[in-house]
């Protein structure tokens, strides 16, 4: 039914709903309150403290409304209780004049202030109801919009709830809700709008966030289980080839490599398709775990794709590639836009082993003979769209996915619960950390010096802006601008380079070649850096505004450096005012291990913003948190992959029926 239909809701307010995302009574039912105040127990008003959030039950003694100059509707009242009176006030609720009475009793809530025109204190008022004894004790606070106010949301969502908790059914299977000690959830529902005390709440979330994330675990489970039962290709693997391109290298493999290599070795064998996720910190050496499995597909007779999100970052790896001692009879070729655009007719490559590129290899004029593995470098930068493209080239190939972005275990579950998943958790020999400072303004010309004292030594610098141009509106330092003062200003005597997204894929390759070979002493950059840039001479960042940067992206750009013998040093040129700006600074300074930084800025971020909720695939569920709920998020997952395993038509007809609430969610809860 939809909510238009509702008694009190008619096709005006059912337009403002739509702004909430709520179309029908069921989405009405499902949105959830954002926070609760407890009105059982109210504050005496000779007991008000000054700075704090209070209930107070009184009459209405007294009541003034004025209008100011610019019809701003302020409203006080005299409120009175046994204990003593306050004045309460109400902003721009002109309405309110013609409903409150001198005489009524009234339950008010809201913040203790000093007044700002005859500093006495005042309860500015955050909500408000008449008191008829019977009031409810718990209130419910949902998410509005303009035109929407909280009583008529709050009288809506009883409506909807006399309405359709009739007709809601407990899809979960009764034996798993009595595994996991979860109520009812008719119960739930009822709980989370309609408490009757505090603690019924908490039962009432745990519920409602098992069933969200159940339901998403029990799609990943689903599609794993369809991957897993697909015929692939069983690789005939010959370990001479690998042990050949081992010992041709000039170093040893990691434990944690070998480990690595070692699962995707058992996948490669398998007649079911590979489906690995490979995480690894910056410099961990995942790409060389990739060429190996690359050079085995091709020795067993297949050919092999390796997508990169950058022209920049595809090159590399080209690079790379062609001067492996164990490739030098692989037909290894790169396909960027700029190459793409020189091949004018059907691209058929029968005779490549490998083939390198961006996006450009997902073009219809691209067509494989025998694709048996697709690498996906930093898969993130991906849409699910354009690696299900790339997949279909081949007649289900192994995929290898990577990514140099430590993933917190919470979100790796979610976002990548349908891939195994190998951790290269060790940094090869001879790294040495970076080592991170906080640079305040005044102490700027203390970190050029240093620069200076570096590239005197034989060593490259890298500055790091946030914009490309100046700003009116933001006070950012740009790196057009940051180029030039620098070149002009403050290292005169040395060549100084430009490189941001804006400038052609020619001209990104010209600079980078440039500062590779040394013949750019200083690089300044927007973030276009940020990802798989490899000059082991640069031994010195600047990172203008750090205070700006997320913290994975601040340590994506730290992975700049340190990547050659020599000890590294990055600078963050910080306003550090907020608590949060703080607390990653001071995470990027006490800690180079990834995987910590990550779970730092989870927290301080959150899952959507921390990975980009359209582009990783995590919804926005109605009540789960993956952070707060990760002990639930465990639970969840192994009960819907159990259920796969034993019971699998059961949980197609769940997925069936109920899937569509894993993939979008409507809510307005966040429980903070």
């Amino acid at each position: 039914m939809l909510a238009q239909y509702l008694k009190g809701v008619g096709p005006k307010v059912a337009k403002l709903l739509r702004k909430l995302g709520i179309e029908t009574v069921e989405d009405l039912v499902y949105f959830f309150p954002r926070d609760y105040e407890d009105r059982s127990n109210p504050t005496g008003i000779a007991d008000l403290q000054l700075g704090r959030t209070a209930v107070v039950r009184a009459r209405i003694d007294d009541l003034d409304h004025k209008l100011t100059r610019n019809r701003f509707s302020v409203l006080k009242a005299d409120l009175a209780d046994r204990t003593g009176s306050i004045q309460a006030v109400w902003f721009n609720q002109p309405f309110l004049a013609r409903m409150l009475r001198r005489g009524m009793k009234v339950i008010v809530s809201g913040k203790v202030e000093f007044s700002e025109f005859d500093e006495v204190k005042q309860l500015t008022v955050k909500d408000y109801e008449i008191d008829t004894g019977q009031n409810q004790g718990i209130v419910p606070f949902y998410s509005l919009t303009e035109g929407l106010y909280l009583k008529k949301v709050r009288s809506i969502v009883r409506a909807a709830l006399e309405q359709g908790l009739p007709e809601v059914i407990d899809w979960l299977p009764e034996a798993l809700g009595k595994k996991h000690k979860l109520i009812a959830l008719r119960d739930a529902l009822l709980g989370l709008h309609q408490p009757k005390k505090m603690s019924e709440i908490e039962p009432a979330r745990r519920r409602l966030a098992f069933d969200d994330l159940f339901l998403f675990q029990l799609g990943l489970a689903l599609r794993r289980k369809k991957v897993k039962t697909a015929q692939g290709n069983a690789l005939d693997i010959d370990l001479s080839v690998l042990d050949e391109f081992r010992a041709s290298l000039s170093f040893k493999f990691t434990a944690a490599q070998d480990r690595v290599l070692s699962d995707i070795l058992a996948d490669m064998r398998s007649a079911a398709p590979m489906n690995r996720l490979v995480q690894g910190d910056v410099g961990s050496g995942k790409t060389i775990v990739a060429a190996a499995a690359a050079l085995l597909a091709i020795k067993a007779g297949y050919q092999a794709a390796l997508m990169a999100p950058t022209e920049i970052l595809a090159q590399q790896h080209f690079e790379k590639m062609i001067r492996l001692p164990g490739y030098q009879n692989i037909r290894v070729e790169l396909l960027t836009g700029n190459t793409a655009r020189i091949r004018k007719t059907k691209d058929q490559r029968p005779k490549t082993d490998l083939l390198i590129g961006t996006h450009a290899l997902i073009q219809k004029t691209v067509e494989f003979s025998r694709l048996g593995l697709v690498i996906i470098d930093e898969q993130h930068r991906f849409g699910v769209l354009q690696r299900a493209d790339l997949v279909k080239k081949g007649s289900n190939p192994d995929v290898l996915v990577m990514t140099a972005t430590p993933i917190p275990r919470s979100l790796a579950l979610t976002v990548y619960g349908d891939l195994d998943r190998s951790v290269i958790n060790e940094m090869p020999p001879g790294r040495t950390p970076v080592k991170t400072y906080f640079v305040p303004e005044d102490k700027r010309g203390s970190a050029y010096e240093f620069i200076r004292n570096e590239v005197k030594a034989g060593r490259q610098a890298y500055v790091v802006c946030p914009l490309v141009e100046e700003s009116e509106k933001i006070d950012l330092r740009a790196a057009m601008d940051e180029a030039d003062r620098l070149k002009r200003d403050i290292f005169p005597e040395y060549s100084v380079g430009l490189m941001h997204g804006r400038l052609k894929s020619e001209d990104k390759d010209r600079i980078m070649a440039e500062f590779k070979s040394g013949g750019l002493d200083i690089l300044v950059s927007t973030t276009v850096i940020e990802v798989g840039i490899d000059v082991p001479n640069a031994s010195v960042m600047i990172i203008e505004h750090a205070e700006r940067f997320g913290l994975s992206q601040l340590h994506q750009l730290r992975g700049r450096i340190g990547r050659g013998a020599q000890q590294s040093y990055c600078f963050l040129l910080a306003e550090a005012k907020s608590k949060e700006a703080k607390l990653r600074l001071k995470a990027m300074i006490d800690s180079t291990d990834g995987f910590h930084i990550a779970e730092v800025d989870l927290r301080l971020r959150g899952p959507g913003d921390y990975c980009g909720t359209r582009q990783s695939g995590l919804p926005n569920f109605r009540v789960a948190d993956i952070i707060r709920d990760e002990k639930i998020l465990k639970e969840a997952r192994k009960a819907a992959f159990d259920l796969v395993e034993e019971d699998i038509n059961s949980a197609r007809n769940i997925w069936k029926s109920q899937g569509q609430k894993a993939e979008k969610p409507a809510s307005g809860a966040t429980f903070n």
